[in-house]
């Protein structure tokens, strides 16, 4: 899995843009959270789908950035979080176990 650093909001309008190319993911993740760990886990041991863009927020660090997300895109925050753009909006939205790489790779 080749992530992204998400540590800027600029970052945002990038992935809204790269989003009418390829789906775009944003991966809220606290570091001080087992689930969030167990999360993270399952996703990098699946295949990630082609072409897809996978971005890694470390909340802790970038709260503002997160809060920033659930404000200007509607979802509410949580941790472990897996938001998917496509054609500039989110069209999914899962947290804790119910992440699942089979889940994003069937909106691709």
């Amino acid at each position: 899995m080749n992530w992204i650093p998400l540590q800027e909001m600029g970052q945002l309008d990038e992935i809204v843009t790269r989003s009418h190319q390829n789906l775009q993911v944003i991966f809220k993740h606290s570091t001080r959270c087992s689930i969030s760990s167990m999360a993270l886990n399952r996703l990098e041991r699946e295949d990630a789908p082609l072409g897809t863009d996978f971005y890694y927020l470390d909340l802790l660090t970038y709260r503002p950035i997160s809060s920033a997300i659930a404000e200007r895109f509607q979802v509410h925050h949580e941790s472990p979080q897996i938001i998917v753009f496509k054609n500039g909006e989110v069209v999914y939205d899962e947290s804790h176990m119910a992440i699942q790489m089979q889940e994003i790779a069937s909106l691709v």
